[in-house]
């Protein structure tokens, strides 16, 4: 009895000298997520937002059309929903002239084409998953091109005058299977289904890395175009030959032109139109915060494999850029969502309204800036489309006409590519041959000659 009363005194004494404990309510900042979700109140989930342009689309057929492109390769498939508009669509099928220039030279084959009325602006959205407030802004233009919801300060006789002889086609959502892992969870996903960041993956300057280069975040892929979603869009680029590009990103508010990969802005009048246009819009709709100039000097690292470089140089898009439409410096690293999306609804609808309002700009000021009727006359023997690009974006645009029957058709453009390509090896076979043949001649004749 001594003895355990003994143990049970020291045990006593033990458990007294140990630091006392607090307990944490269940509420308290340590049980919070670190992070800020995606806000279901604002935001449409992916199939609900294609949805909802799908009925959009249904209820307008006179001024919208939509046609889904899938495409894939090592097991990897992807699709992009494409919409289009041109309010006088059936007038435009019959009457519009598309005048297309073929001339073959230096092995390369140059295309000129140009709508004799018509100007046509191509917008990608949400190429970059975790960017879910890109997709909205393409759903709220679509509306308003519609005609079911308005600007805050425009009418419908100024809009259908803006609009009258604009061709848009908008691709809401460029990279699905990268939104869905943001979907699922993945709120810093910014890269495709197999882990490509798809404005990386083109073909401008690809592959190049800069000391700050992280392979999570930039990794451009096997190839330039190894990706199926890089694909389906450089052949709608190809075909439908627009004037102005607008690749749409968060994570900051800037209006960018060409370079990404170098750090300076093109030479000339076209880059000077473009300069004045996006000057234009940040004192208007920016409200002076938006930064200006080339991607690769403004934002502090160059930036290789982009779409908007492969627009402007080899499409020879005349205004080609990318639009950062928000973003927020206090988040931290880890809160993706807050860092490249709005999380109030005060500020998701601001920012909605505002770059609205500066994309029905560009369409009212584009044809302005850029003469329509001269662009093939500015392109023709500057606009350089090898001939595995002219095929694929014809075979694209005739797909998207006549669905299966095309796919005869582009059996055969396939052989011709083929054919083509052994034309042009035994040309080059037979010329090394027969200046050969000369040059021996020529030396045996002069061998012949009495000295």
């Amino acid at each position: 009895m001594g003895g355990s009363f003994l143990l049970f005194s020291y045990l006593l004494s033990v458990f007294a000298s140990l630091p006392s404990f607090t307990v944490v309510k269940a509420d308290s900042d340590l049980t919070r997520p670190s992070f800020t979700p995606i806000n279901r109140d604002l935001y449409h989930s992916s199939d609900d937002l294609i949805e909802q342009i799908k009925s959009l689309v249904h209820r307008h057929p006179d001024k919208l059309t939509v046609e889904t492109i899938k495409a894939g390769n090592k097991g990897y498939t992807s699709e992009i929903t494409v919409v289009t508009y041109c309010q006088s669509r059936k007038e435009t099928d019959d009457k519009s002239k598309f005048r297309i220039l073929l001339l073959i030279y230096d092995l390369r084959l140059v295309i000129a084409g140009v709508l004799d009325r018509l100007f046509i602006v191509f917008q990608s959205f949400g190429q970059h998953g975790r960017e879910l407030i890109t997709s909205e802004l393409a759903l709220r233009i679509l509306s308003i091109l519609s005609e079911e919801q308005f600007l805050p300060k425009m009418d419908r006789a100024s809009l259908n005058g803006t609009l009258e002889n604009v061709v848009i086609k908008v691709v809401p959502m460029e990279n699905l299977n990268g939104r869905k892992l943001v979907e699922a969870g993945n709120l810093c996903e910014r890269r495709n289904g197999r882990g490509v960041d798809l404005n990386r993956n083109w073909s401008v300057d690809w592959g190049k890395k800069e000391k700050d280069y992280d392979p999570y975040e930039e990794n451009p892929g096997i190839a330039p175009f190894s990706e199926p979603e890089t694909q389906i869009m450089r052949k709608i680029a190809i075909s439908f030959d627009p004037h102005i590009w607008v690749n749409v990103h968060s994570g900051m508010e800037a209006l960018f032109m060409p370079y990404d990969h170098k750090n300076r802005t093109p030479d000339g009048l076209p880059s000077q139109r473009m300069r004045l246009l996006l000057e234009e819009l940040n004192n208007v709709h920016c409200h002076k915060r938006c930064m200006i100039g080339s991607g690769g000097g403004s934002v502090g690292y160059l930036a290789h494999g982009t779409a908007t470089d492969y627009m402007h140089d080899v499409v020879r898009v005349p205004m080609s850029f990318t639009f950062e439409i928000y973003g927020d410096n206090t988040a931290t690293l880890k809160d993706c969502f807050k860092m490249f999306n709005p999380v109030d609804h005060t500020t998701f609808k601001r920012v909605l309204n505002d770059w609205s309002a500066a994309f029905f700009t560009i369409f009212k000021l584009g044809p302005h800036q850029i003469d329509v009727h001269s662009k093939a006359a500015v392109s023709s023997m500057d606009k350089w489309v090898s001939i595995d690009e002219y095929f694929d974006g014809y075979l694209m645009g005739r797909r998207n006409r006549y669905g299966k029957k095309m796919e005869v058709l582009e059996v055969g453009m396939q052989e011709i590519r083929t054919y083509f390509r052994l034309f042009l090896l035994s040309s080059v076979l037979l010329l090394f041959m027969f200046c050969s043949r000369i040059s021996k001649t020529g030396r045996q004749i002069v061998s012949a000659i009495p000295i």
